[in-house]
């Protein structure tokens, strides 16, 4: 089986706000789905949102929500989470708004303190996530290879091998 690794970007008109760094919102790797944090950005605006972690998380899951759309997938798709938080004194509040964004048994998470976030974020989250029956490539769209990327700078590759 020869595996192709897909790299997709997402525009704030798709619910995703736009990059901070060079980086794509996801990459496809057969049934798995590595997403990239998303930070508590207004994706219309590219502003952190105001209003402490509890605000910021529910934003973070809006964000991470439009990502997995095209895929087919929601948060009860996920395998596992990272979780990097700036302030541990919210830790249990924060599991509380968390509980609430699934339906079934919790997906594997590890939980991470740190001192600061990009963008002065109290919160950031990752994912891993395992996709529902393939989905005909149309209902994802392209991958950014196939958006007008340079050849040099393809995000689709080969058997693991960057093009």
């Amino acid at each position: 089986m020869n595996l192709v690794r897909e790299s997709h970007s997402f525009t704030p008109e798709q619910g995703v706000p736009p990059a901070v760094a060079p980086f794509s919102h996801a990459t496809r790797w057969g049934s798995l789905l590595f997403v990239t944090g998303q930070m508590p950005t207004d994706p219309a605006t590219g502003a952190l949102v105001p209003g402490g972690l509890l605000a910021q998380a529910e934003q973070v899951r809006s964000n991470l929500l439009a990502c997995l759309r095209p895929f087919g997938a929601s948060l009860d798709d996920a395998l596992m989470v990272r979780v990097y938080l700036t302030d541990f004194t919210e830790f249990e509040a924060f599991n509380a708004v968390y509980r609430t964004w699934f339906t079934g048994a919790l997906p594997s998470r590890t939980c991470v303190g740190t001192t600061a976030l990009a963008v002065g974020a109290d919160v950031e989250i990752d994912l891993i996530v395992g996709l529902p029956e393939s989905l005909p490539d149309s209902e994802v769209g392209l991958p950014d290879s196939q958006v007008g990327l340079p050849d040099s700078q393809s995000a689709v590759s080969q058997g693991g091998e960057s093009a």
